[in-house]
C-alpha cells in the first residue's frame, strides 16, 4: 500500500489520470453534511480537545474557516464554518508534531513511541500518501519552500536529522546526519524559505545551521558573540533560546530568547568551506519584556508570541508595528497565518503604505485553546476552548444527546454531541480534580465526585447545587459514583477502599433531602467497580462492589438505616486473577448473571443470588485486558441482535456481540488513546461511545455500526469454525488430531473401567474425565477451576429443563478448553516472579527455593495437597521407579522430612536424592517439570 501511495504522490505535478488526489478540491474533504458509511464497527466521529504541544494551522480562511490540529493520535481538519471534522487516522501513538506545505495542500504528521510513524496526507482528499518509521520518533519537522523535501528531527538520545524526498517511492532519506549531544536536545527545525539547501534547528541553549550544498548534510554550531555581557552569555548557555527563523531579505538568522531579546546572527560566510561561524558576527537586540515563545517571519514582518498571550508585529528595523494584547490568552504555542490575503489589502501600493498585517491568523496556546483572529477587525474568535488537563470523568445523559466531561482542574462541561456545542459549563472554585460523574436514570441529577473526597449533586440543566447537596464524608478521592435505578440511592467508592451510601429521605414535616447512611471499609485493596441492581422478583435496589482483593461485596440496603450501613455478603470470586470490572448480563437466559472481567483476559458469569461461577469465557485479547464494560441499550438497527457489549482496554475501545461464547470474531476494537483510557460512556440511544484519555486531554466520540460488526463476525465462520481457529494448526492440525485421540481414549477408559458388558461407543464422555483430558492437553487447572468447569456444564440447562448435564461431546469440550485455558499461556516471567516472592538468594545471588520449604508450601498454602499427593506428583514428574526406591529404602534410615509414605504404610519411596536441597528456577523447569531448554530462558 505504501508503494502505491508514493507513486500516486510522485506523479501529482504531471498527473494525467483522474485519481482521487488529482481531482480533489478544497470542498472534497469535508462536505456541508457529514455522511457515515458504516463500513467499520467503530468510526471516529468527533474529537473533543487538542494535544497541547503540536501547533494549530490555518488551512482555509476565505469562504470557509478550516484549521488543522492534533487530538490524541489523530490529525483533525476542523471546518468551523460547517461545524464538521475530518480525522487523519493512522498513528498508533500520540502525534508529537505536524507541519503543512506553503500552499496548505500537504500535511505531515509524526508520533513518538515504540512504533513511530511519519505520514504525509493530502489535505484535499484526506488520503495518506507516505509513511516511514524513523527510530525513536519525530520531535520536529518541516517542509521545504518548494514542498519537494521534508526534514525530520528525531527524538533519540543521539539525535538524527533526515531529509526525505517524499514524492519518490523510497524508504531511505536523501541526506542524514547525527548530532553531537553536547549541543543540547534540539526540538525545532525549519528550512530556509529562500534556499532549500540550508536549514536551522535549535535547542534551549544552542543554535545549529545545516547545509547540503556540497552533496552531504553538514551542520555548524553558531556561537555567542564575545561582546555580550557575562549575564547575557550565561543565560543563553543555560537555556534561554526559544525559536529561530531566517531573515527574508538579508543573510541573517533571528533567534528569540525567553528574556524577550532577539539574537541576530550573520551568515554571510561560505558554510561549505568553514567548520564553524565566527563568534563576532552576532548582535543582541532587546525586543520586549515578556518571554518570547513563538517567532515567525511573514510578509516582511517579524511576528512574536509570548507567555502573556500577546502577539506582536515588528518591521525589518525591529520597530513595533502593532500588538494584539486583548485576547486574554495564556502562553502561545504557535501562530499560523492564512494563505489568503484579507479583503481590502490587495489594492495598488497599499503594502508599501501599510506593510503590517494583511492576513488573518490562528493562535494556539499551552492550554490547547485555539483562536482565529481577523486582522482587519482585530477580533478574536475562539475555535477550541481550553482543554489542557487530563479528563477522568465522562457521563451521558439518559434521555438527551448530552455528554458531561470533568477534568483535573475542576472544570465541568456539558456538550450537545449532535450539534457539537457546549450547552453548560462550571468551574468549581473550591474543588479540583473531578474524578467521576454520573446521571441518574431519569436525568434529574448529575453527581460529581472529586479528588478531595467531596460529592456534589447538581441540577443537570444549570449545573448548580444547593449547599445541602454537597457532601464531604472522606478525604480520599472518589473513584466511582452511581445512582440506583429508582434514583433513591447514591453510592460512591473512594481511594480509602470504602463505600459510602446516601439515600433520598422524604420525612413528613420536612423537605426531602439526601441523607447519609454510612461509609463501610469493605475491601482491603482498591475498589475496581461499584454497581446497583434490582433484586429478583422485586423492585428493591441492591448494591455490589468489586475489589482488587478479589472480593464481591453486597450491601444490605433493606435493613440498613441512617448512619448504619450493613453488609449482606462478601464472597471471594477469584483465585489468582484480579477482577477489573463488572456489569449486569442482559436477560438472555432464565438466570440473572453478573458479568465480571479479569486481568487474565477472561469474563465470568456469576449467578446473582448464589454468586456461583456459571460460565468462564475468553475475552478480547487486544494487548491488554478489559478495564470496563457496559451493555449497550437495545439496538434499533435492522438485521442485528438485541444486545451488545461496549468495553475499553488500556488503550482501545471495542464492541462485542452477545451472548458471549468466546468466539473471537464477535469482538472488534480500535486504538483510541495510546497513552491510556481513563473512562468511557455510552449514549442513551446506543449510537455513540465516548472515550476519555489520560494525558492527551481529549474525549473521542465513536459512531457505532452494528451491521458492520455483525458482517465482520460472519467472516469468521459459523458454528465451530471460529473455535477451531483458536487451536494450534486449526481443525486440520496435529493438535486437533491429538485432542480427538485423547477424547476417544477417555471414552474407552471410562467404559472399560466402569462396565464389563459389551462396549457401546458414545459421542460423549462423562464430566469426571474432563480434568484428565485437560491435563493431557497441557492445561493444568486448579481444583477450583475444575469445579467451575463441572458447574458450567452441569447447570447449563438446569434453569430451562430442571435436569443436570452429566456428559460432554467433543465440540462442547473444545469450547470449554479454549475458554478456560490461560489466554496467553504461562510465561517464564510468572515463574521468575514466584521464585522472587517465595525463594531466597543463594551465594551467587540467584533466587532459590529450599526443598523443605517447597514441600511445606505445597501442603499448607492455597489448595493444600496431602502427603500422598505430593509424593505421587514428584514420583511421576521425576520418573522414579517405586520398586527400586522401596529396595533402597530398606538399606538405611531416613528422616521423616525426606521420607513420604502412602496412607497404607506398606510402601515408601525416598525423594531425598531426586530433589536437590536448593531448587533454582532452571532446576525446577528443566529437571522437575521437564520443560525444554527454550522455556528456561
Amino acid at each position: 500500500m505504501s508503494g502505491i501511495r508514493r507513486e500516486e504522490a510522485g506523479s501529482i505535478l504531471g498527473m494525467t489520470e483522474q485519481s482521487q488526489v488529482y481531482t480533489a478540491t478544497r470542498e472534497t474533504l469535508v462536505p456541508n453534511k457529514s455522511t457515515h458509511t458504516g463500513a467499520h464497527a467503530l468510526s471516529l466521529e468527533w474529537v473533543f480537545g487538542k494535544n497541547s504541544a503540536p501547533p494549530a494551522f490555518s488551512l482555509q480562511d476565505h469562504d470557509q474557516l478550516v484549521v488543522l490540529y492534533a487530538g490524541a493520535n489523530v490529525g483533525v481538519i476542523y471546518n468551523h464554518t460547517t461545524r464538521s471534522q475530518h480525522t487523519l487516522q493512522g498513528h498508533c501513538c500520540p502525534i508529537s508534531c505536524m507541519c503543512v506545505s506553503e500552499d496548505r495542500r500537504w500535511i505531515a504528521s509524526a508520533d513518538q513511541g515504540p512504533k513511530s510513524t511519519l505520514m504525509i496526507w493530502d489535505s484535499y482528499s484526506g488520503i495518506p500518501l507516505f509513511d516511514c518509521h524513523p527510530e525513536g520518533g519525530v520531535i520536529a519537522m518541516a517542509f521545504s519552500g518548494d514542498t519537494k523535501h521534508l526534514v525530520t528531527l528525531g527524538g533519540e538520545d543521539v539525535q538524527c536529522v533526515f531529509i526525505w524526498d517524499w514524492t519518490n517511492a523510497t524508504d531511505k532519506p536523501l541526506w542524514f546526519t547525527q548530532l553531537n549531544p553536547s549541543h543540547g536536545f534540539q526540538d525545532y527545525i525549519i528550512f530556509n524559505p529562500n534556499d532549500s539547501t540550508q536549514l536551522l534547528s535549535n535547542s534551549k541553549s544552542q543554535l545549529l545551521l545545516y547545509s547540503r550544498a556540497n552533496g552531504s548534510l553538514q551542520y555548524f554550531a553558531l556561537k555567542v558573540k564575545k561582546c555580550f555581557s557575562d549575564t547575557q552569555t550565561a543565560n543563553m548557555a543555560a537555556g534561554s533560546l526559544s525559536q529561530s527563523v531566517f531573515h527574508w531579505k538579508v543573510p541573517q538568522i533571528l533567534t528569540a530568547t525567553v528574556d524577550g531579546y532577539l539574537v541576530v546572527w550573520d551568515v554571510t560566510e561560505d558554510l561549505g568551506a568553514h567548520e564553524s561561524l565566527s563568534e563576532h558576527r552576532s548582535t543582541l537586540i532587546p525586543l520586549q519584556k515578556d518571554p518570547i515563545t513563538v517567532l515567525i517571519v511573514i510578509d516582511r514582518c517579524i511576528v512574536t508570541g509570548d507567555t502573556q498571550g500577546h502577539v506582536n508585529f515588528y518591521d525589518e528595523e525591529f520597530l513595533l508595528l502593532t500588538r494584539y494584547t486583548e485576547f486574554n490568552l495564556d502562553a502561545i504555542v504557535s501562530i499560523s497565518f492564512s494563505k489568503e490575503c484579507a479583503e481590502g489589502y490587495l489594492e495598488d501600493d497599499i503594502l508599501e503604505a501599510k506593510p503590517f498585517i494583511f492576513r488573518n491568523f490562528v493562535v494556539s496556546t499551552a492550554s490547547s485553546t485555539v483562536v482565529h483572529v481577523n486582522s482587519q477587525k482585530g477580533v478574536p474568535q475562539i475555535l477550541l476552548h481550553k482543554e489542557s488537563e487530563p479528563i477522568h470523568a465522562v457521563a451521558c445523559h439518559p434521555k438527551q444527546p448530552a455528554v458531561a466531561m470533568g477534568d483535573q482542574s475542576g472544570v465541568l462541561k456539558v456538550w450537545d454531541y449532535d450539534n457539537k456545542v457546549i450547552i453548560g459549563s462550571r468551574v468549581f472554585e473550591t474543588e479540583e480534580q473531578i474524578q467521576c460523574v454520573t446521571y441518574d436514570s431519569q436525568g434529574l441529577y448529575l453527581a460529581v465526585g472529586f479528588g478531595s473526597g467531596a460529592v456534589h449533586i447538581l441540577n443537570p440543566s444549570t449545573l448548580q447545587s444547593d449547599p445541602e447537596e454537597c457532601f464531604h464524608y472522606t478525604k480520599d478521592a472518589i473513584h466511582h459514583i452511581t445512582f440506583s435505578s429508582d434514583s433513591k440511592y447514591l453510592a460512591t467508592a473512594d481511594a480509602g477502599k470504602a463505600v459510602t451510601v446516601l439515600r433520598w429521605q422524604t420525612n413528613e414535616g420536612s423537605l426531602p433531602c439526601w441523607a447519609y447512611m454510612g461509609r463501610y471499609h469493605s475491601h482491603y485493596k482498591p475498589i475496581k467497580d461499584l454497581l446497583f441492581g434490582v433484586h429478583l422478583d422485586s423492585t428493591q435496589p441492591r448494591l455490589l462492589s468489586l475489589g482488587m482483593d478479589r472480593r464481591l461485596v453486597e450491601y444490605d440496603l433493606e435493613n440498613s438505616d441512617l448512619n448504619k450501613l450493613l453488609i449482606l455478603s462478601s464472597e471471594r470470586i477469584e483465585q489468582s486473577a484480579v477482577p477489573v470490572g463488572m456489569t449486569w448480563y442482559p436477560p438472555l437466559t432464565a438466570e440473572q448473571f453478573l458479568l465480571v472481567a479479569s486481568d487474565q483476559y477472561k469474563m465470568k458469569l456469576f449467578n446473582s443470588t448464589t454468586k456461583m461461577c456459571r460460565k468462564t469465557l475468553l475475552g478480547p485479547t487486544y494487548g491488554s485486558p478489559i478495564k470496563k464494560a457496559v451493555v449497550l441499550p437495545m439496538s434499533e438497527e435492522p438485521e442485528t441482535n438485541s444486545y451488545y457489549l461496549a468495553y475499553v482496554t488500556e488503550d482501545k475501545v471495542g464492541l462485542q456481540i452477545m451472548p458471549l461464547d468466546g468466539n473471537p470474531f464477535k469482538s472488534n476494537a480500535v486504538i483510541c488513546h495510546p497513552t491510556g483510557v481513563s473512562t468511557f460512556a455510552c449514549s442513551y440511544n446506543g449510537r455513540f461511545v465516548f472515550t476519555a484519555g489520560r494525558s492527551d486531554c481529549t474525549v473521542l466520540s465513536w459512531r457505532i455500526s452494528l451491521n458492520a460488526l455483525e458482517a465482520a463476525a460472519a467472516l469468521g465462520g459459523k458454528d465451530m469454525m471460529p473455535f477451531y481457529t483458536l487451536l494450534e494448526g486449526g481443525r486440520g492440525g496435529a493438535f486437533y488430531r491429538e485432542m480427538e485421540d485423547f477424547f476417544y481414549y477417555c471414552q474407552i477408559r471410562h467404559l472399560v473401567t466402569d462396565s464389563m458388558e459389551k462396549l457401546q461407543l458414545s459421542t460423549k464422555i462423562p464430566l469426571s474425565e474432563v480434568p484428565f483430558l485437560m491435563r493431557a492437553l497441557a492445561y493444568f487447572p486448579t481444583e477450583q477451576e475444575i469445579e467451575d468447569m463441572h458447574n458450567e456444564v452441569k447447570f447449563s440447562t438446569y434453569a430451562e429443563t430442571g435436569k443436570y448435564v452429566t456428559d460432554i461431546n467433543l465440540e462442547e469440550f473444545i469450547k470449554l478448553y479454549v475458554n478456560h485455558r490461560p489466554a496467553l499461556g504461562i510465561s517464564s516471567n510468572e515463574l521468575v516472579q514466584a521464585f522472587h516472592i517465595l525463594g531466597d538468594r543463594d551465594n551467587t545471588g540467584k533466587h532459590v527455593l529450599n526443598k523443605h520449604a517447597l514441600l511445606e508450601l505445597l501442603q499448607t498454602r492455597g489448595e493444600r495437597m496431602t502427603e500422598e499427593e505430593v509424593a505421587d506428583c514428584f514420583t511421576t514428574l521425576l520418573c522414579l521407579n517405586v520398586e527400586e526406591e522401596e529396595e533402597e529404602g530398606q538399606g538405611g534410615e531416613q528422616s521423616e522430612h525426606d521420607h513420604y509414605k502412602s496412607d497404607s504404610g506398606n510402601s515408601g519411596y525416598s525423594l531425598v536424592c531426586a530433589i536437590p536441597d536448593e531448587i533454582s528456577m532452571k532446576t525446577f523447569t528443566g529437571h522437575i517439570l521437564g520443560f525444554p531448554s527454550s522455556a528456561e530462558q
